[in-house]
């Protein structure tokens, strides 16, 4: 039994490939195949298997076009309620992939339709814990109450769960090797290793979730601090139980612009990917800028949590060269369907930012209004200037409003990346107030 974790690094997601005696199965896939189909001619082997612990709520699977393209039969809970062609795939059942022996666990918790997959080939053993068991923690409980065909409100994943981490492994060897779905970083749970792997024995020492307790304690733990839920997460929970488009003609039927120095329809929402240095000197109305620099830029969920899901935008790229990869990463959350076009910009665009002098600012804090992006969580941990008002960035949009309009505005959050899109949001809403960003500058006061 030969596995190979693949991990998408802007989202925290770890999908595998399972090779046993020339046929392969996939858990968990990315929305493009493409490294998928590679590796299974790297190693000879057809890829006969998909198999889904449930439907995400963070980023699209390429379930459907796997089967389509490949033959390879799609195994899910019944408790999901799929229409696509599959087999059911629920707790008693079992398949083989090649001599590897693969059988389903009911674990609800993150959520009510929850699989965990258990792969046994000549003594080893193997769990595919989706969002249920992570490295040091488990899935949050709070992401089904308005997504799936099955709700489930908070407290009531949060018992299942508990039953779940009580019960359910009980069976399986220390030396069970672990693979969860997510690591450190996805906004599926909190507090994770970075550990891409564990072992049940370690887990069972280590991780809070199996400890002896009592319901209550559990839900107490489980229930709080836990992250912002993007607008998008219900999204792609539906998506996934309907199958997504084809990727590749997807992404490809967004039409491409370029030099552009304005657009038709005004008051279209922009994102503009760019530096921020460099959206600053110049961009269109209306522009957000969600930086997308690199994978270390979590474009995907910021993205997400910002734009709402079907809200029409164009993207603005630095280059030609970024726009399969910047429409790659769009898809990822399914969000391809609702851009109007990909462009680049003339040197003719003029709308620029206001122009920020720290020392004056360090100087006269009282002429400024602050503005705190940060998560709630951490705010909670504590200001870094008192007077600051604060809403996260991704309550920005609706709740600006509450701000006042007599100063210049500084945005601030906790490194400098939120912040440009925080100050463009605010720009685009006060037309004719200053508005600053404090960007990397945000290191000298904290």
């Amino acid at each position: 039994m030969k596995i190979k974790q693949f991990k998408d690094e802007p989202l925290a997601h770890y999908s595998y490939a399972l090779i046993s005696n020339g046929e392969m199965a996939l858990v968990d896939p990315s929305r493009n195949p493409m490294q998928y189909y590679k590796f299974a001619e790297e190693n000879n082997a057809k890829i006969v298997a998909v198999f889904e612990t449930h439907p995400h709520a963070d980023f699209v699977s390429g379930h459907l076009q796997i089967q389509k393209e490949t033959g390879a039969t799609i195994y899910i809970s019944e408790k999901v309620g799929v229409e696509y062609s599959h087999t059911p795939f629920d707790e008693g059942d079992e398949v083989k992939i090649g001599n590897a022996s693969i059988k389903p666990l009911h674990t609800p918790g993150h959520s009510p339709d929850s699989l965990t997959f258990i792969a046994e080939e000549n003594g080893e053993t193997v769990m595919f814990s989706g969002d249920t068991l992570f490295i040091g923690n488990v899935g949050r409980p709070d992401l089904r109450e308005k997504a799936g065909n099955m709700k489930a409100k908070r407290v009531e994943l949060a018992k299942q769960m508990y039953n779940t981490m009580q019960t359910k492994f009980n069976d399986l060897p220390d030396d069970t090797l672990i693979y969860p779905a997510h690591g450190a970083g996805s906004l599926c749970g909190k507090n994770m290793s970075d550990a891409s792997s564990s072992t049940l024995g370690n887990e069972r020492q280590g991780n809070w979730a199996f400890k002896d307790q009592t319901e209550e304690e559990f839900l107490e733990e489980i229930l709080k601090d836990q992250p912002f839920i993007p607008s998008y997460f219900g999204f792609n929970v539906e998506i996934n139980r309907k199958g997504a488009l084809n990727v590749q003609k997807a992404k490809y039927e967004v039409p491409v612009k370029l030099y552009v120095d304005s657009l038709e329809e005004e008051g279209t929402t922009v994102v503009d990917t760019r530096d921020g240095n460099v959206y600053k000197k110049g961009h269109l109305p209306n522009s957000i800028n969600i930086m997308a620099r690199s994978e270390g830029d979590k474009y995907e969920t910021w993205l997400g949590a910002i734009i709402e899901p079907e809200e029409e935008f164009y993207l603005v790229v630095e280059s030609v060269d970024q726009i399969d990869d910047l429409l790659e990463r769009t898809a990822k959350i399914g969000y391809e369907k609702q851009m109007k076009g990909v462009v680049t910009l003339s040197e003719k665009v003029s709308k620029s930012s206001d122009d920020f002098k720290l020392e004056d600012f360090k100087s006269n804090k009282d002429n400024y209004t602050i503005v705190d992006i940060r998560n709630e969580s951490e705010i909670e941990e504590g200001k870094i200037f008192d007077d600051a008002k604060a809403i996260p960035l991704n309550e920005l949009r609706d709740r600006a409003d509450e701000l006042p309009e007599d100063k210049p505005f500084m945005v601030h959050c906790a490194g400098g990346y939120r912040s440009a899109a925080g100050s463009s949001i605010l720009e685009n809403k006060f037309k004719n107030a200053k508005v600053f960003d404090l960007s990397e500058a945000i290191k000298e006061f904290s």
